[in-house]
């Protein structure tokens, strides 16, 4: 999966902006409050201005009720955690039954010290997977002696056998479509690569900094030409992952990965994926008994995404460090299962299972693929999940697609038949001061994310996904986008409900969600084009996720003071 989102055409933009700017000596027309905006998701409309969940407001509520909480444990199945970082190293679970370092499984559940989680994207003798290839290339080259040139009679073919030859049918046409994709992204961002490492250098020099961030990059005045391309140059990576917050190296790296995923795909269409993760886990995949693999190394390698997730949901709060999280009595348990590619089956299902098996109560998955071979692995382990009261968040996406037509997994929709009712599909929203820039290059303010998918009936609802301040590596803070921040923030609001109110259930904490959402009164519009909607027109309940109507309404089912359905609240906006 893509977990930030690139957009090429911002390049462009910036590239336009910033040698505009320094021909003309202005500053740049527009320039986003990073400081107001590091909490902008945690607001509350009427009080404060912006669109976010009213967090405040839901812990004086609390506060009102004389409510106490439980501890609730919430799995994140992402790419791994920093386990030193100073906001997060409080709220991480520590595994209770088993003795640290003692290279024993002490509390028998098959896995060595596994203290605060589990990596199953590591070997036994401690390296760890990294890079990884896509689904759909690996599907398309592991059948293509079986299905391509041959006449295929559907109707002879069993149940198993028809979703594995559509799957591929599927793939084919998706690596050849992305295969000619990403040779224009080659393309287009050769240049880029190319020249940023010297960009960085003499940028460092220039500034007298070993590391500086985009915003700070941003400001600086260039005297000297080099100086001046350098800048251009830098700022269009900042740019084009909409992360001028991160560092030069932070950019740098995320840069060199998109080139790298975009080189994969782009080659996806002439040789099979070499099996990074099978050289290095070395289990026999098709088993799905052969099970207790991997590591205890949650840190492993690219760790970004997952530090940042974990952040969104339980920062220790009031602590003076960095930024709060969303739940105030929360444990992180980290399963390592995202890889920098497409997550195999095997290990989604297999974290779920750990996390439900190992006491977590709610899962977040910020993390999807558009092909899943080995499905009924994961439905099982989401039935699992299901049966064991266990709510499961996941984020929809950052292609801009319909939901409803293009596939994205894992999902609630079983091979067999049947839907989760524990499970929650999380779209992007943002806040309609701040500026984006869409897959067009264009400027937009919108409630809506440009890059979230969307569906009616696949997506159940919008949560803050653009411009999140959260946790990093190595003790620092930032800004990141996409539907992978906006999945936490509902996973968090989940977690603060369940800490609060212990006796509810699965399927009754989503339906609390659901049904507390702000609707907006204007309408939205609907990414990937320039249509205006209305948000129930792209989402199964029409809004965006809310902490103080959420707690409301708990209070009101568990204290059994109302019958009535609560209808979701009306926010009333001004259009715009």
């Amino acid at each position: 999966m893509n977990k930030f989102k690139f957009t090429g055409a911002a390049i462009v933009i910036s590239l336009i902006s910033i040698n505009a700017t320094a021909q003309n000596n202005e500053k740049p027309a527009y320039k986003d409050n990073e400081e107001a905006l590091k909490t902008w998701y945690l607001k509350d409309r009427a009080t404060e201005g912006y669109f976010g969940i009213s967090l405040d407001k839901a812990y004086n509520f609390l506060k009102a009720k004389n409510k106490k909480s439980k501890t609730v444990l919430v799995a994140v199945i992402d790419s791994g955690i920093d386990t030193t970082q100073p906001d997060l190293k409080n709220i991480l679970w520590t595994n209770p039954n088993e003795i640290p370092g003692n290279g024993k499984d002490d509390d028998g559940n098959g896995y060595v010290d596994d203290i605060h989680g589990w990596n199953f994207l590591g070997g036994s003798d401690g390296k760890n997977v990294d890079d990884d290839s896509y689904e759909g290339a690996r599907i398309y080259h592991s059948l293509m002696g079986k299905y391509d040139g041959k006449t295929i009679d559907e109707s002879k073919l069993s149940k198993d056998e028809l979703y594995e030859y559509k799957t591929w049918k599927k793939a084919k046409v998706k690596v050849e479509a992305q295969a000619t994709e990403a040779q224009n992204n080659i393309i287009m961002v050769g240049w880029l690569k190319r020249d940023l490492p010297k960009s960085d250098s003499i940028i460092k020099l220039s500034m007298n900094k070993e590391v500086y961030t985009g915003g700070e990059l941003e400001t600086f005045e260039a005297l000297t030409k080099p100086a001046a391309r350098a800048k251009l140059i830098m700022m269009a990576a900042f740019e084009g992952f909409a992360m001028k917050s991160a560092t030069n190296k932070e950019i740098i790296e995320e840069l060199n990965d998109y080139y790298s995923g975009e080189e994969k795909k782009a080659n996806a269409i002439m040789e099979a994926p070499e099996d990074y993760r099978g050289e290095i886990v070395k289990d026999k995949y098709n088993d799905f008994n052969d099970r207790y693999y991997g590591n205890n190394d949650v840190m492993a390698a690219h760790f970004m995404h997952g530090t940042h997730v974990s952040g969104i949901i339980g920062a220790q709060r009031n602590n003076g460090i960095g930024m709060d999280g969303i739940a105030d009595n929360v444990k992180i348990m980290m399963i390592r299962a995202v890889p920098n590619g497409d997550e195999h089956d095997k290990d989604v299902a297999l974290a779920i299972r750990y996390a439900v098996d190992n006491g977590a109560k709610i899962i977040n998955m910020s993390f999807g693929k558009s092909f899943s071979p080995e499905k009924k692995w994961v439905d099982e382990a989401v039935k699992y999940a299901e049966s064991k009261n266990v709510l499961l968040v996941q984020g929809a996406g950052n292609d801009n697609e319909n939901n409803d037509v293009e596939d994205n997994y894992p999902n609630r929709n079983f091979i067999n038949g049947g839907t989760a009712v524990n499970y929650v599909n999380v779209g992007a929203s943002s806040d309609t001061s701040i500026k984006q820039i869409n897959s067009q290059g264009k400027e937009q303010k919108d409630l809506v994310a440009y890059f979230s998918n969307y569906g009616k009936k696949e997506v159940d609802l919008f949560a803050p996904g653009y411009k999140i301040y959260s946790t990093k590596p190595d003790g620092k803070f930032g800004f990141l986008n996409g539907t992978s921040m906006a999945s936490p923030v509902v996973a968090g609001v989940a977690a603060l409900i369940l800490s609060y109110y212990p006796q509810l259930t699965a399927p009754q904490l989503k339906a609390i969600i659901m049904k507390s959402v702000q609707v907006p009164a204007m309408k939205v519009i609907k990414p990937g084009t320039e249509d205006k909607v209305s948000m129930a027109e792209i989402s199964q309940s029409g809004g965006i996720v809310n902490a103080y109507e959420a707690v409301k309404l708990a209070e009101a089912l568990t204290s059994q003071k109302t019958k009535k359905p609560v209808k979701p609240k009306v926010i009333k906006t001004k259009k715009g």
